[in-house]
């Protein structure tokens, strides 16, 4: 049976060969592009959730209720993870973590002669007893048990020491100014592993270079915490919720939230409403599924179209087996086996494009996606896919095919019904509906991209750099200004303690006066050096830049305009400001600059004086033109002053640039796929017209000898498509308004949806459907009408 059902494809395909060939690249097209998203999802959806005790692994976030705003964030207390072991029972392990939604610090290692530079964290002793990372020397128990111990990765144990056995109780001097004994060695971390690195250093060292992370008014670092077996989730919750209900006053709430550690990654954004977890990276893998649901279901419907208006073609085949007894389920079978071949035939194809693709698609994506030849559930996945889809695909037609009556076909009167008909016009206008929705979508993905790139963040971050403060420059700062100030193609020098593009600490301990004793908002600070404004290109709203020639400066505070709204003050500049204990004056009131990523609005900002930190950046603003000329004197400076660390700088547009990553990807994706979206739906088109042009060739050589017009007969064969095209933008126009507002409302600074978007998307739609309708309309009107009838 199953060699007669082969048989019976292959001759299927042979006599019909445009069809099968469109048929075959429509679902091959549709199964690669579903199949790489789906690699792309499953690696997404596995990242972070391999640990062991998964289930029990959460991370903590802070929600702050101020006069009835709220932030949140995952930055806690310093001091909060050994707080929250002590007081509540039900939790195992605890770890401080510096810091896992930011950027790993890069710190300069020697041992012996060599020095080099790696990423890494901060972490307490319990760490590797929560997380499953593994360990190839040391143990869980004893790694990074104490002051001036550090793990390190495999990759780093083999550039310093040779192995990681050689590795293990060596001493490494980090930072030049720190001595550090390697009590383990954990495997290289892979990619499924959202926060990587290749050491961590005790949090005790991070306490002890970072003073302000032991006061509870300060936030910054993250806190992870294991609960125990036997822990009730609810009343942990309730416990860790109130835990810093002391520092709450009246109009000013305090309080802590758990989030599984595995979900983090993928739900990571806070509600600005109330605090609360509400999307994050998830909202892309949504998106993609669907996608990928789209794009399958639009080669499912050419397939479907194009082989039920195939099928007068295979009518009286049909007939002749029903009067030779053929049942309809023998028919169904068989109509349900060829479906099931050409789809384990595009099944083999798409698997040949994705692993061609893979490497392309990894390098666009910045994704490790490998593919699972070992994965048995990636196989069982497979094959339920393909089954669904030859189901799906080949469904209708074989339903379809076998209700013919044998006396229509076997005297030449079948006809399509007025259901059949419509049915096919609707599965037309559904597939252009998605793709639309698609091309839409992808319209308003790239605008936002492009406006996150361009937009005025109220400093210019062209020709500005940043230098880590780190080995001699800690204590030759003022001689590397110097220095840079008289070398070519360098404008400016100061310096700020975090990345100009990521200002992320919090403090409450700010002081004004007519402060209200119930009122305790969260100022983000940093420390600013000399000509921070200057060399930033900030716009002063009152007051000027800390500067050498006001000795008090060393107290004076520069705040932006959110924070001058939440403080009160009318005439700010010179009135008191009290950070952290220490008294002062403001001296500038700086226009609001985004110092964050643009899915957060502009948080209040105190710019405390820092010229003189043992850490931090330095800020460098070239000269316009003269990048490489710059460059070339820093690294001639840094080696003079500091020859035994490796020279680095960061430039800031490409550091802003990479907060964009994940969108800047989906714009690329949704870009390629909505392509193809409309390359396979125009397939079905494409294919649609060559049948209609087929059945009524002999109407239109009549219509020829009767005088009709090419233009009229080029009308009467494409005006239908066009009308469904033209359906179809109706229907997908507030479809995909509805889904791209959603989007956008992730982002604190987003463009508006316009009109035009919806106009372009319509038109390239259209005149890609006139283009393929066009050529076999044309092909179509210009046959002799002498062989068209010839026939008869």
């Amino acid at each position: 049976m199953l060699r007669n059902y082969l048989k019976m494809a292959w001759r299927s395909f042979v006599l019909n060969k445009a069809f099968s060939v469109i048929n075959i690249v429509g679902l091959t097209i549709g199964l690669a592009c579903s199949l790489m998203i789906l690699l792309w999802v499953w690696d997404e959806l596995s990242i972070d959730n391999f640990h062991k005790n998964g289930d029990r692994l959460y991370v903590v976030y802070e929600r702050q209720t101020i006069s009835g705003k709220v932030y949140a964030g995952y930055n806690t207390p310093g001091l909060l993870a050994a707080e929250l072991k002590r007081t509540i029972p039900e939790i195992e392990y605890a770890s401080a973590f510096a810091w896992i939604k930011d950027t790993p610090d890069r710190l300069v290692f020697r041992a012996g002669d060599k020095m080099l530079k790696f990423d890494g964290y901060y972490a307490d002793s319990d760490y590797f007893r929560m997380m499953s990372y593994p360990l190839l020397k040391g143990s869980p128990a004893t790694a990074l048990n104490g002051p001036g111990t550090l793990c390190i990765s495999n990759k780093m144990a083999i550039a310093f020491f040779g192995s990681a056995a050689a590795a293990l109780g060596k001493t490494i001097r980090y930072d030049n100014r720190k001595e550090m004994t390697v009590t383990g060695v954990f495997d290289d971390l892979q990619g499924n592993v959202s926060a990587k690195f290749d050491f961590l250093i005790n949090w005790s060292d991070f306490l002890d270079d970072n003073k302000w992370a032991k006061d509870w008014g300060n936030t910054g670092p993250n806190t992870i915490v294991m609960l125990r077996k036997d822990a009730n989730l609810e009343r942990v919750e309730a416990k860790v919720r109130k835990a810093l209900e002391k520092y709450s006053a009246p109009g000013y709430r305090l309080e802590l939230g758990m989030q599984r550690f595995g979900d983090s990654y993928l739900h990571a954004n806070f509600s600005d409403e109330d605090g609360y977890i509400s999307g994050g990276r998830i909202e892309y893998v949504r998106l993609f599924i669907i996608l990928a649901v789209f794009i399958l279901l639009i080669a499912c419907i050419n397939f479907m179209n194009l082989t039920t208006a195939r099928s007068v073609k295979r009518g009286k085949e049909i007939g002749v087996r029903k009067v030779s007894g053929a049942l309809r389920s023998s028919l169904i079978t068989q109509f349900l086996s060829e479906a099931m071949i050409l789809t384990g035939v595009s099944v083999v194809l798409a698997l040949l494009i994705v692993i061609l693709a893979l490497p392309y698609f990894n390098v666009v994506t910045g994704k490790q996606v490998v593919f699972p030849f070992a994965n048995i559930y990636f196989w069982i996945g497979l094959i339920g896919l393909t089954v669904i889809t030859g189901l799906a695909a080949g469904s209708y037609p074989a339903l379809f095919l076998s209700s013919f009556k044998p006396i229509s076909v076997l005297k030449g009167t079948l006809k399509f019904s007025g259901n059949a008909t419509l049915f096919r016009r609707g599965l037309v206008v559904f597939q252009f509906v998605l793709s639309v929705i698609v091309i839409i979508g992808t319209i308003i993905v790239s605008k936002q991209v492009n406006y996150i790139q361009h937009i005025n963040l109220g400093y210019d971050r062209e020709n500005l750099v940043y230098i880590p403060v780190e080995g001699n420059l800690l204590s030759k700062y003022n001689v590397f200004k110097q220095a840079a100030l008289n070398a070519p193609g360098i404008k400016m020098v100061s310096r700020i303690g975090e990345s100009p593009t990521s200002v992320t600490s919090g403090t409450t301990g700010v002081q004004w006066a007519g402060k209200q004793p119930d009122n305790s908002p969260v100022f983000t600070n940093t420390p600013v050096g000399y000509d921070f404004v200057k060399t930033m290109n900030l716009k002063l709203v009152a007051g000027r830049d800390h500067s050498k020639d006001f000795a008090t400066d060393s107290a004076g505070y520069l705040i932006n305009e959110s924070a001058l709204k939440i403080i009160g003050y009318k005439d700010p500049v010179g009135k008191p400001l009290t950070f952290w204990g220490k008294k002062g004056t403001i001296i500038g009131v700086l226009k609001d600059f985004h110092f964050a990523s643009l899915h957060d609005p502009i948080r209040p900002l105190i710019l405390r004086f820092g010229e003189n930190e043992d850490w931090g950046n330095i800020l460098v603003r070239t000269e316009a033109g003269k990048t490489k000329t710059a460059m070339a004197s820093l690294e001639r400076i840094c080696k003079e002053l500091n020859p035994n660390v490796p020279f680095t700088c960061y430039f800031a547009d490409e550091e802003y640039q990479k907060l964009y990553v994940s969108e800047g990807i989906v714009g690329k994706l949704s870009g390629w796929f909505s392509f193809l979206c409309i390359f396979v739906s125009c397939l079905g088109l494409l294919g649609l017209a060559m049948f209609t042009a087929e059945q009524r060739v002999k109407e239109i050589g009549i219509r020829k000898v009767l005088g009709a017009s090419l233009a009229s007969l080029f009308t009467l064969l494409s005006k239908e498509f066009i009308l469904l095209i033209f359906i179809a933008l109706v229907i997908a126009s507030p479809l995909a308004w509805m889904i791209m507002d959603k989007w956008l409302q992730h982002f604190a600074y987003k463009i508006d949806i316009e009109w035009w978007m919806f106009a372009l998307a319509g038109l390239l739609v259209v005149l890609v459907g006139i283009l393929t309708v066009s050529y076999q309309g044309i092909k179509a009107v210009l046959v002799n009408p002498v062989e068209s009838l010839r026939a008869e």
